[in-house]
């Protein structure tokens, strides 16, 4: 619309309004690229954090380095968890699995290992690791051969672009964008029959209408957004959140549900081990002994809970033992085997999820030494064992183990007939914070969702230490049941789901999302990706594997969601100031054009010319670029705010005609009093509407009295600054060329009392129009 309006005036030899429409534009487009370099660079820069790297050999020494830097020849290592960085071939893999759904739609994983299978495809061949996919079990070492856009996936990424469904920031501005195209339509189309109709001359009818158009446009809107957006996320960096994509900020204040892993968010992620029973329910230093064999000699994936078992290997030296093979932990075994020798004995020892070890022994080992069977009495009392401990909040893992003598090697099928000999029992505290932090989420209208992989009796027993107790649980198996609108119906009233799957994840996240929800997913593993993807807010931690953090929006520097509460305010306040402006253009732009549509049907001449019309929205405009610095008021920060069409439409019916009112009343002093020329007129009117618009974002800025809530000093200065330059214009040299001209001093005395009263008005009448 300005392009069409400067070529216009350019036509029509008026070069005043060529000239200020190319300078609106050439401001708008710096300003608004200016604060789009400084966020990204901002956001550049915090991504530095949180940068994918690779662990590598070159030249014979081991470095980490950030995955853009790899180049062909370089050997990395891979380990369960870890994003596969490039395109390239096994050089050496022990029980290697890799998930390459995201290349060939497969989501059962694949074994890698050296071995070449002729004539084999892209996705069968065994020794082929392709950038996009991730390991997910395992270990492997892979010779790069391709990077960046010459990988496969790459190939891909270039010519599919990755579109994802429209956020609710930008549902909102879609529905805004419509919202003020709409009434642009029906004023410019109602000034230009108008004009027609009264025989006004057709080119300078449509130079008016298309100011005015330009007038009811909110031309700063994305250099705001941009501004508040990226102070927002400088704001949040401070509190050690990295923020991706910048309207994630204000979808975060926007989040009605938040859904989240319990390990490391609710809970400290410091484990320690607090027993290590025999079958007979009393600590054991033999099940202590095997346990730690096995931590020590892993190789694989290390978990916590191998770090907490070699914690306290210092009483207990383990001296003597010697590892002959391993089979590292994977997610279908469940268990990692090691294959040791000690004092000439060799023993295969494996420890994992009770339930899997428990499923492969007919034997256990009792506190003499004595091995007796594993009957169904003595299988259940150690369920029961189990459960007790389970119950409690501890996590436990199944110690087995069996006679390996003569054996060089852990075959795949090894694991059965096994001797059990007891749990390992371990605690992940609760957060001291957490319970306080769910409560700061609630009372702002965020309701917190735990999701877990763990078991029912420990997601029960943390929520009720954090005193948050639910009786409304769903299991995995129970979700498996589940059709999609039950489990919509079903996910509305329960708060915690235990033993879930990556996939049963996603279709949480999917149902809340159906039933209206504004979702954000807290999670940091290889299983939490999809749903960090699919969720409105993707949410993830800096110890988080690859994939979850490349799926995420926002990456915690700090796994504690007491950060989350300090974001959602952040988010609240980024959109109330949004707001602010958008209120601001919508009324006062609406208020004005209306009365300057109407007033020059029944006036001899323009109220205002198309190039003053411009230079008033270009003031205005600039006026409010302190917004996104001011503060928030407690009722903006109390519950979820989106965007809401219908409060500002009211706001505009309401205000807007508010406007118009003292703009007649201005008009009516100027000819039934004053008696004035067209030039001094179109000044007067020029201040006054300028000064209206501008000063009333202090009124309704909050819904209290204007003079509580102090506004911020750059809204104060950026106020003052334009208003002080659209009252000086008449009085410089520059002013005859704008068809301005000096107002007397009884002028503007009438038009600062016309001023006061409006803004006065202004705020006896806000509380109805913020409803």
């Amino acid at each position: 619309m300005l392009l069409a309006a400067a070529a216009v005036a350019g036509v029509m030899g008026d070069m005043p309004s060529f000239l200020l429409i190319l300078a609106m534009v050439l401001l708008s487009t710096i300003l608004d690229t200016v604060q789009e370099r400084h966020a990204e660079a901002t956001a550049a820069a915090l991504r530095e954090v949180i940068a994918l790297t690779a662990r590598t050999l070159r030249d014979g020494a081991a470095a980490t380095l950030p995955v853009r830097n790899l180049v062909p020849g370089d050997v990395v290592m891979l380990t369960a968890g870890d994003l596969i960085p490039a395109d390239g071939l096994v050089l050496s893999a022990n029980s290697a699995q890799v998930n390459q759904a995201a290349l060939t739609g497969e989501p059962f994983p694949v074994e890698k290992s050296p071995s070449i299978k002729p004539d084999a495809s892209l996705a069968e061949a065994r020794n082929l690791l392709l950038h996009g996919s991730s390991m997910i079990g395992g270990s492997a070492t892979m010779l790069v051969v391709q990077t960046g856009d010459r990988t496969h996936f790459g190939g891909i990424a270039k010519s599919l672009a990755d579109e994802q469904p429209p956020t609710p920031f930008e549902r909102g501005i879609h529905r805004l964008g419509l919202l003020i195209v709409r009434m642009t339509i029906f004023l410019v189309l109602f000034v230009i029959l108008a004009h027609l109709a009264l025989g006004r001359p057709p080119v300078e009818s449509f130079l008016f209408a298309m100011a005015l158009a330009v007038g009811l446009t909110p031309e700063l809107l994305p250099m705001i957004m941009t501004i508040g957006l990226a102070r927002g996320a400088q704001r949040m960096a401070a509190a050690k959140v990295v923020v991706k994509r910048l309207s994630a900020i204000h979808d975060l204040g926007e989040m009605d549900i938040l859904c989240t892993d319990k390990t490391g968010t609710l809970t400290e992620a410091r484990i320690m081990m607090t027993g290590h029973p025999g079958i007979e329910g009393i600590d054991s230093e033999r099940v202590f002994e095997l346990a730690a064999v096995n931590a020590r000699f892993e190789s694989g994936l290390r978990s916590p809970l191998d770090d907490a078992l070699l914690a306290h290997t210092g009483h207990h030296p383990l001296t003597g033992w010697r590892k002959l093979d391993e089979r590292p932990f994977d997610f279908e075994r469940r268990r990692v085997s090691v294959l040791a020798q000690w004092q000439g004995e060799r023993l295969e020892i494996v420890k994992g999820a009770p339930e899997t070890i428990l499923a492969l022994c007919d034997q256990a080992e009792a506190s003499d030494g004595r091995i007796v069977p594993l009957d169904e009495a003595l299988k259940a009392r150690m369920n029961r064992l189990h459960d007790d401990h389970a119950g409690q909040g501890l996590r436990l893992l199944g110690i087995a183990w069996k006679a390996a003598t003569g054996r060089e090697r852990i075959e795949t099928d090894d694991d059965d007939h096994l001797i059990f000999a007891g749990f390992c029992l371990f605690l992940d505290p609760p957060k001291s914070s957490a319970a306080l932090a769910i409560g700061r989420l609630k009372a702002a209208g965020v309701g917190t969702k735990v999701i877990s992989g763990d078991s029912a009796a420990a997601v029960r027993h943390l929520m009720t230490a954090l005193g948050q107790p639910s009786s409304s649980l769903l299991t995995g198996e129970e979700i498996a049941a589940l059709d999609e609108p039950a489990l919509a119906v079903r996910v509305g009233e329960t708060d915690l789901f235990a033993r879930v799957t990556p996939d049963q994840k996603l279709r949480i996240v999917r149902a809340l999302q159906a039933r209206g929800h504004v979702v954000g997913f807290l999670g940091d593993g290889i299983n939490d990706a999809p749903a960090i993807r699919a969720a409105d807010v993707g949410l993830s931690v800096d110890s988080a594997t690859d994939v979850a953090r490349e799926a995420a929006d926002m990456i915690l520097l700090a796994p504690d969601i007491a950060v989350l509460a300090d974001g959602v305010a952040e988010g609240r306040r980024t959109y109330a100031n949004i707001l602010k402006y958008i209120r601001m253009g919508t009324s006062s732009n609406f208020g004005n054009m209306l009365t300057m549509a109407l007033a020059s049907l029944f006036l001899p001449f323009l109220p205002l010319t198309p190039v003053q019309i411009l230079l008033n929205n270009m003031l205005y405009d600039l006026s409010q670029t302190g917004i996104p610095f001011d503060s928030a008021e407690s009722g903006d920060l109390a519950s979820p705010r989106g965007w809401d069409m219908r409060g500002l439409v009211r706001f505009t019916l309401i205000m807007g005609p508010l406007s118009s009112l003292f703009d007649i009343a201005t008009f009516a002093a100027l000819i039934a009093v004053f008696h004035v020329d067209v030039p001094t007129f179109r000044t007067a009117w020029f201040i006054e509407s300028m000064a209206t618009q501008i000063l009333v974002v202090f009124v309704i800025r909050t819904s209290a009295p204007m003079w509580r809530q102090h506004p911020h000093r750059l809204l104060v200065a950026s106020a003052g600054l334009c208003l002080s330059a659209a009252a000086a214009l008449p009085f410089l040299p520059i002013a005859t060329t704008l068809g301005l001209s000096a107002p007397t001093p009884s002028i503007l005395a009438v038009t600062a009392a016309l001023v006061a009263a409006y803004l006065l008005s202004a705020e006896g009448l806000k509380r109805v129009a913020l409803g």
